[in-house]
């Protein structure tokens, strides 16, 4: 998302180098939306992977309706819409299925079995292979995978945002993984952010965490990663990450984190996370961190 929108300025050239050495390093899984720089990303990511398309999974998702302006969006999920939702984003991709094909958020303009019986005829249709949802709560996570298996759900999840654990145990019974976005909190928990230096078009500028008081009480809880940190001789991201993927064998849950970065730099420093292993002491500690947030997500 970053790569298009949201969060500052944005290298078209930069971007594509980054999927690219991405690609490279054995990154197999990338996740783009149709609302992200409305259609931008898509076609951006498209353009990466048209002569290597057989070496990644392919993620992207539909739903909100941004054409009447940000202060109105509506969540769309009405069978026809959702039909030509997945057509225009196979053509702005560039390929002839998705792997992963998310609703973005719960519908507000058709039931729940109504839009993933639609996504489901896009399984039938050879035009999807699997179904993923998108911060859903565990009444409608059933009743969706009553009309067709669910694959992954995406939920923000991070050290400091924990919300999704209270749906771990009926993702686990239903056999669903979990795709943690913001894993790094949004950029905070790396300790690399200047929050009186976003730029206008940077939505952290109005998000109650990164602003004030909240951001002020929140360092502690980056001087409490950073710690661990310098004792692991690892960079505070690292540390983030590691935690967000053990807690696949607390969850019951397979966890597939998806950090966003518009940068090689960063990048390589996300994949190396893999080789960073936490003890139940350092695991615990940073535990602990999700009850003293100050402010919401949104």
């Amino acid at each position: 998302m970053g790569m298009s929108e949201w969060y500052g300025a944005t290298d078209w050239d930069s971007s594509i180098a980054t999927i690219h050495r991405a690609i490279e390093l054995g990154v197999s899984f990338l996740d783009t939306a149709d609302v992200y720089g409305a259609g931008h990303n898509e076609v951006l990511v498209g353009r990466a992977i048209h002569d290597r398309r057989d070496q990644v999974e392919l993620a992207t998702k539909f739903g909100i309706d941004r054409t009447g302006g940000d202060s109105a969006r509506t969540i769309r999920g009405e069978a026809g819409y959702v039909k030509r939702a997945c057509d225009a984003s196979l053509l702005r991709l560039g390929v002839d299925h998705i792997d992963l094909y998310y609703l973005h958020r719960p519908p507000q303009t058709a039931e729940i079995e109504e839009t993933v019986g639609a996504m489901a005829e896009l399984v039938a249709a050879g035009k999807v292979r699997y179904l993923g949802l998108s911060e859903v709560d565990e009444p409608l996570l059933r009743r969706a995978h009553a009309v067709h298996p669910i694959t992954a759900v995406q939920s923000e999840y991070s050290l400091w945002t924990r919300d999704p654990e209270s749906l771990a145990p009926t993702m686990a019974e239903l056999g669903i993984g979990m795709v943690p976005y913001s894993p790094l909190g949004r950029g905070f928990l790396t300790g690399t952010l200047d929050t009186g230096t976003f730029d206008n078009k940077d939505f952290r500028r109005r998000s109650p965490r990164f602003v004030g008081d909240a951001a002020a009480a929140n360092q502690s809880i980056v001087a409490a990663v950073q710690s661990v940190a310098e004792r692991l001789g690892a960079a505070p991201a690292q540390v983030a990450l590691a935690w967000v993927s053990a807690q696949s064998a607390r969850l019951g849950v397979s966890i597939a984190p998806i950090p966003g970065t518009k940068r090689v730099k960063w990048l390589e420093q996300n994949v190396a996370a893999l080789d960073l292993t936490l003890s139940d002491s350092d695991l615990a500690d940073l535990g602990a961190l999700g009850a003293q947030v100050v402010g919401a997500r949104y």
